[in-house]
């Protein structure tokens, strides 16, 4: 039953992990560089971006924990 309820956690860090990583804003022009030349339409404050990265590093924390004890073997369910 706890093995259940862990690997499910693990399933929705993940996929909040990938959210929080799409969430964050780019730091180079990237592809879109070599087609525009102004700057970014998107601006983003600085402390929406700290907020997001102790989101992302939480969940990171959380998943990565959560691979250890469920691939270990350490509960059985």
């Amino acid at each position: 039953m706890l093995a259940t309820v862990l690997s499910w956690i693990w399933v929705v860090s993940s996929l909040l992990l990938i959210l929080s990583v799409l969430l964050h804003s780019p730091k180079g022009d990237g592809m879109g560089g070599l087609v525009s030349s102004g700057g970014s339409m998107f601006t983003s404050a600085r402390s929406a971006e700290n907020t997001l990265n102790r989101i992302s590093w939480t969940l990171l924390s959380v998943f990565l924990g959560l691979a250890v004890v469920l691939s270990a073997g350490w509960i059985r369910g």
